[in-house]
C-alpha cells in the first residue's frame, strides 16, 4: 500500500519546476483546498437538506439551529465558495498577465472548469431556497428562452412545468451534487496537461535548465500560502460569515412578491452587468456567454517574442485597465437598472471585451519597435 502511494506521489515530488516562480503560482493549490471543503461541507449538508419547495428554507434554519456545528458547515460551504471564485479570477488573472494561455490545452480545460464551476455554484445558490434564490433562478433560467424556435421549450424542460416548482429544486440539488466529480476529474486533466508542459514562470523565458524538483522547495512554499489563505477563511467566516450574503436570502421565497432589484451571487455580477448592458435580449445572452469565452480565443492571438507581459510596458497598463474594468463591472451589477448606471455598463462592457483584441496589436507593435 505504501509503494503505490509512493508511486502516485513521485511525479508530484520529483516535477521539475521552474525556480523563478513566486507566490503567484501557489493559487492552484488553494483552489484544490477549496474544491476539497466544498465537497466535504456539502455532502455534510445534503444529510439534512430537503429538496422540498415548502421545507428547502426551513431545513436551512434546522441545521443552525438543531443540528451540532450545523451553522459552520453552512458558512464553510457559503463562504468556501466566495473563496473559490476569489482564487479562480486570481489564478485566471496571473495567467494573463504571464501569459500561461501559451500552454493550449491546459488553458482550455481551465476555461472548461471556471464554466462547470460558475454553473454549479448557480444551482447552489437555488437550493436556500430565499427570495434572491428564487428570483435569481427565475431571471436566469428565462434567459434561454432567448434561444431561437427552441428557447421556450428548454425553459419548461428544465423547469419541470410552466414555473419554477419542485421538480426544479430537485434538479437543481441533483447536478449541484454531481457537478464537483465533474470538476474533480476535469482537474486532474488539467494538471496532467501542466505536467506534460511543466510551469510558466515570470521571466517567461524556456527554463528546461534552471529547474528543480517541486519537493520540498515548493511544497513549503504552498503551506505558506496554505496558512494565510486559512487566516484570510476563518476570518471571513466565523468573524463575517455574512459579509458576502444578499439580504433578501434570508426571506424564504415567495412567488407572489419581486425584490426591488434581483441580482445574482458577487462573483457573477460582471457578466450579469454585461447582460443589462445589451438591450437585446439574444446579443445579452450571447454577450454573458462571450464574456467567459472570449479566454479561449487567447492562445490565438499570440504571436509575441517574450511569453510574460514583464517585456511589454503598454501590455502592463492594458491589463490593469482591464482588471479596474472588472470590479466597475462588479459594482455596476449591484446598481438598479436606471441612469447613469446603464451608460457606464456599456461603456465598460465595451472596454471589457476590447482588452482581448488590442492587447494582440500592442503585442505585434512591440514585437516590431525591439
Amino acid at each position: 500500500m505504501k509503494k503505490n502511494l509512493l508511486k502516485m506521489l513521485m511525479p508530484m515530488i520529483n516535477l521539475p519546476t521552474p525556480i523563478s516562480i513566486s507566490f503567484m503560482w501557489n493559487f492552484g493549490s488553494l483552489l484544490m483546498i477549496c474544491l476539497i471543503n466544498q465537497i466535504l461541507t456539502g455532502l455534510f449538508l445534503a444529510f439534512h437538506y430537503k429538496t422540498d419547495m415548502n421545507l428547502a428554507f426551513q431545513s436551512i434554519i434546522n441545521m443552525h439551529r438543531n443540528i451540532n456545528f450545523g451553522w459552520l458547515i453552512r458558512s464553510f460551504h457559503a463562504n468556501g465558495a466566495s473563496m473559490f471564485f476569489i482564487m479562480l479570477y486570481i489564478h485566471i488573472s496571473r495567467g494573463i498577465y504571464m501569459n500561461s494561455f501559451n500552454f493550449k490545452m491546459t488553458w482550455i480545460i481551465g476555461v472548461m472548469l471556471l464554466l462547470i464551476t460558475m454553473m454549479t455554484a448557480f444551482v447552489g445558490y437555488v437550493l436556500p431556497w430565499g427570495q434572491m434564490s428564487f428570483w435569481g433562478a427565475t431571471v436566469i433560467t428565462n434567459l434561454l428562452s432567448a434561444i431561437p424556435y427552441l428557447g421556450n421549450s428548454i425553459v419548461i424542460w428544465i423547469w419541470g412545468g410552466f414555473s419554477i416548482n419542485n421538480a426544479t429544486l430537485t434538479r437543481f440539488f441533483s447536478i449541484h451534487f454531481i457537478m464537483p466529480f465533474l470538476i474533480i476529474m476535469l482537474t486532474f486533466i488539467h494538471l496532467f496537461f501542466l505536467h506534460l508542459t511543466g510551469s510558466n514562470n515570470p521571466l517567461g523565458v524556456n527554463s528546461n535548465f534552471d529547474k528543480i524538483t517541486f519537493s520540498p522547495y515548493f511544497i513549503i512554499k504552498d503551506l505558506i500560502g496554505m496558512m494565510i489563505f486559512l487566516w484570510m477563511f476563518f476570518t471571513l467566516t466565523l468573524i463575517f460569515p455574512y459579509l458576502l450574503n444578499d439580504h433578501n436570502n434570508f426571506i424564504m421565497a415567495n412567488p407572489m412578491i419581486t425584490p426591488n432589484h434581483i441580482q445574482p451571487e458577487w462573483y457573477f455580477l460582471f457578466s450579469y452587468s454585461i447582460l443589462r448592458a445589451i438591450p437585446n435580449k439574444l446579443g445579452g445572452v450571447m454577450a454573458l456567454l462571450m464574456s467567459i469565452l472570449i479566454l479561449l480565443i487567447m492562445p490565438l492571438l499570440n504571436n509575441k517574442k517574450f511569453l510574460t507581459n514583464k517585456f511589454y510596458p503598454m501590455n502592463k497598463i492594458t491589463f490593469w485597465i482591464f482588471i479596474m474594468t472588472f470590479f466597475i463591472l462588479t459594482w455596476i451589477g449591484m446598481q438598479p437598472v436606471e441612469y447613469p448606471f446603464i451608460n457606464m455598463g456599456q461603456m465598460f462592457t465595451l472596454i471589457y471585451f476590447s482588452y482581448f483584441i488590442l492587447n494582440y496589436y500592442i503585442f505585434k507593435l512591440w514585437d516590431k519597435l525591439i
